[in-house]
């Protein structure tokens, strides 16, 4: 049977590109206003240059004349395309810090999907300008995710009723997401500022204060010290960063609903609940491995197990250890929290609880139905509601992707000489956006492994799937609707 498929029409996707360049003129004003501040002219003009191109070639694409209607896969071009214009655009202000182009384009890849990892050799000598603006991007990268998700990634559904997206959302695609847009920026900017304030009154310095909740709010992990959590001895601090990591690794909407409708109905979320467990789960089995291999002391075992199991869980990526030391237990244990992740609707990456959970009750579904009767109707359900077919094979298609795509990335580490597991924690750690590393990420690491690393950091924050309808030829090339 020949489905219908409409391909994207370029005039759209070339205006609204546009807008978009106007808005990231918009938040290029920031970065731009620091190194003004601390007087960093050479950086200052680059970033003036950027914001300059980027508004004439903004105002020039929104004159475009094109239809107000958006199919979800013009909106799904849309998003990777912006995701790969953004870093090669922001990588030549980075240049400017000390690194090559190479190098500046992985750090910005890192920044704009909140991953986290780094080829820095070390941040001591690095300008306060670039210090900020990475955590910048990670902020934007992370705010811009969740935002584009409900056009991008969110079909209507369970997933999308979770989302509090209303059921007109095909009809007025643009629409739904701008009025997404504006809730979630207002809860962003409260945890952002709320994160600020916590960390001041846990004794941080303010700059560093800034820093740290940008990045922990996005899941991003990009810390200005050269040894992450691992350099601040003030152990409220490095709890504090970790409490605002797991605050973004929830689904933002679910503050609304909180808000709303009362806080049990939040604590009633099976994804919520989905993720604690996990968090807890990856908490004790790390501190179990951390006491019996490690030889960390009971106090000490449960402290970085609590920290750095929660970081992987919530894929912020900051780290309370150097994790090229501990043994195989921790790292793998690590390594499956960094490939579950978050929520759907939050700034955390992986394969996303809710999936995990549709897994769940798909198995537990198959063992109902090996004692049902054979005219049994079953029906897999979540929080009272039933999972749609499409939920499911879209659920199954992304973590088999995921699957293939690390066994696919890990190879030519293994090729190369890499050891085996240090190499598929690296690989994990970039495609589930987690940027914890276990010391494979260097300066010195070949440009072939970079270029990996890089690709798996952008299908990790856009879930695959965007990628494939982005490299269908049915998205280019056929019939395009007129309105």
């Amino acid at each position: 049977m020949r489905v219908l498929n409409f391909a994207v029409r370029p005039t759209l996707l070339l205006k609204y590109f546009g807008q978009l360049c106007i808005a990231s003129a918009c938040l290029t004003v920031v970065p731009f206003s620091v190194s003004l501040l601390f007087d960093d002219a050479h950086v200052s003009l680059r970033y003036f240059v950027v914001l300059i191109c980027l508004s004439l070639m903004g105002f020039g694409l929104m004159r475009l004349r094109a239809p107000k209607r958006m199919q979800t896969n013009e909106a799904m071009v849309l998003t990777a395309l912006i995701f790969l214009f953004s870093p090669f655009v922001l990588a030549w202000p980075v240049m400017a810090s000390g690194f090559g182009f190479l190098d500046a384009l992985f750090e910005t890849v890192s920044a704009v999907t909140t991953t986290g990892l780094s080829t820095a050799v070390s941040l001591n000598d690095k300008p306060a300008t670039f210090l900020f603006a990475r955590a910048w991007m990670q902020w934007v990268g992370g705010l811009g995710i969740v935002v584009l998700s409900i056009a991008a990634m969110i079909q209507p559904g369970l997933a999308a009723k979770r989302l509090d997206i209303g059921e007109d959302y095909e009809n007025d695609l643009i629409g739904s997401t701008r009025a997404y847009a504006r809730r979630i920026f207002a809860i962003y900017a409260i945890l952002t500022i709320a994160g600020v304030l916590l960390l001041i009154g846990s004794g941080g310095k303010w700059f560093e204060s800034v820093l740290y909740s940008l990045a922990a709010v996005s899941t991003g992990g990009f810390s200005p010290s050269d040894a992450s959590l691992q350099g601040i001895e003030n152990h409220y601090f490095q709890a504090a960063v970790i409490f605002i990591s797991v605050a973004g690794g929830i689904s933002l909407i679910l503050y609304h609903h909180a808000y709303r409708y009362g806080l049990k109905v939040a604590l009633r979320d099976r994804q919520f609940q989905g993720f604690l467990a996990a968090g807890m789960l990856t908490t004790l089995l790390l501190t179990w491995f951390l006491w019996y291999q490690d030889g960390f002391d009971g106090s000490a075992a449960l402290r970085h197990g609590a920290l750095n199991a929660l970081s992987a869980q919530s894929t912020a990526g900051f780290a309370s250890l150097n994790i090229a030391t501990i043994g195989d237990g921790s790292k793998l244990t690590l390594i499956f929290a960094m490939a579950v992740g978050g929520s759907i609707g939050s700034t955390a990456g992986g394969i996303k609880i809710f999936r995990l959970l549709i897994v769940f009750r798909l198995l537990y579904l198959v063992i109902q139905r090996a004692g049902a009767p054979n005219n049994a109707v079953l029906e897999a359900r979540l929080s009272g509601r039933k999972i749609a077919t499409a939920e499911i094979q879209a659920a199954l298609c992304l973590i088999f992707g995921f699957v293939l795509i690390i066994a696919l990335s890990w190879l030519p580490f293994i090729a190369l000489g890499h050891a085996p597991l240090d190499s598929l924690f690296e690989v994990v750690s970039a495609l589930g956006t987690a940027g914890i590393s276990a010391g494979v990420t260097s300066a010195e690491l070949h440009p072939l492994l970079k270029g990996v690393l890089c690709a798996d950091m952008l299908m990790g924050r856009l879930e695959i799937v965007v990628w494939m309808v982005f490299l269908y030829p049915g998205t280019w090339i056929g019939k395009r609707r007129e309105a």
